[in-house]
Order: structure tokens, then C-alpha cells, then sequence
């Protein structure tokens, strides 16, 4: 098994393919019992996860990382930071990945990252973790583009290492594969 497994939130555990915020967010079907399923079997479980609202006064970190918390989650890795603000740990930057390294005692290459955008596969890519696109919220969008070959530079080079449908069937591959 992994050591240790991140999770994106908008669109990968609920939501949609836009943020909401906590109070609103509504998980998807079966991720409480999923999330279960992996601790269970021995994972740490992370947030990594951009939230540009904090930055802007629309909600706060803490809220984030009560209800994360309440979802299951070990530990937050979280970028409060807009696309503007010249930060090094927005995604697709591996920066909340290697800060979670240091922290956990961690070899990424026994990590696995699952999210919804090709930002989530690129940091993954770039700490040498595996990646889980999962088709909902900006997943199905991406992964056509991936098939079309939309994407360039860095972004081509990201191979996803399984496609899922949704969280669920990402965990029962996870689960199965290893």
C-alpha cells in the first residue's frame, strides 16, 4: 500500500468543478465509506488542495481544515493564494507535496495523488508520486483534452497512471493494485 494518499477537494470528493465553500460542500456518494476504506488499510490520508477565497476574505483557512478534518483527513496541505499572487505552493507546483515529505517522513515515489485537473497530475508528476484523474468535476474535461492532445509542454509530458469514473473506483483500484 502507499504511504500516504492526497486528495484534492472541489471535484474530487464533492462539489463541483468550482469551488464551495465549507458549510455548503456537499461530499459525494460513497466518499465517507471510501475514505474509511483507506485509512483502514493502513494510509495517511492529506488534503492538497488550492483555495484562492481564503486570499481573497471569502472563507478561511480554518473553516477548510475543520471540515477536511471532519471528512477524515490526516493532515491539510492547503495554498490560500490566488493565481496572481506569485506563490510557490499553487498547484501544479509539488510544493505542498514535498512540504508534506519533510513533515511525514515520506518517499513520494510510495504516494499517490488523486484530483480532478491536470494541475493534480502535473505536481504529482512532478514529486514522482502516482496519479489518479478521476472524471468528475473538471476530470472528464481534462481527460478529453488529454486524449485530444490539447495539452503542451509539462502538461503533455503527465500520464495518469489509472482514470477513474469517480472517487470510488479510484480507491477500489488503489485498494486492488496494491
Amino acid at each position: 500500500m502507499p504511504k500516504a494518499i492526497f486528495i484534492d477537494r472541489d471535484g474530487t470528493i464533492g462539489g463541483t468543478d468550482k469551488v464551495v465553500y465549507p458549510g455548503e460542500f456537499q461530499l459525494f456518494p460513497f466518499v465517507d465509506n471510501t475514505i474509511s476504506r483507506l485509512k483502514e488499510a493502513g494510509n495517511l490520508i492529506f488534503s492538497f488542495t488550492n483555495q484562492p477565497g481564503i486570499s481573497r476574505g471569502e472563507a478561511t483557512r480554518e473553516d477548510f481544515e475543520k471540515e477536511l478534518k471532519s471528512f477524515g483527513f490526516d493532515q491539510i496541505y492547503l495554498c490560500p493564494h490566488q493565481h496572481n499572487e506569485g506563490c510557490l505552493c499553487r498547484k501544479p507546483s509539488a510544493a505542498m507535496l514535498s512540504q508534506a515529505a519533510l513533515e511525514n517522513d515520506l518517499n513520494l515515489t510510495e504516494c499517490i495523488v488523486i484530483g480532478d485537473r491536470w494541475t493534480d497530475m502535473l505536481a504529482a508528476q512532478e514529486a514522482g508520486c502516482m496519479k489518479i484523474l478521476v472524471k468528475t468535476g473538471a476530470g472528464a474535461e481534462a481527460f478529453q483534452k488529454y486524449k485530444n492532445n490539447d495539452y503542451y509542454g509539462k502538461y503533455a509530458e503527465v500520464t495518469p497512471d489509472y482514470i477513474a469514473s469517480n472517487f470510488k473506483e479510484a480507491v477500489d483500484w488503489v485498494i486492488s493494485a496494491t
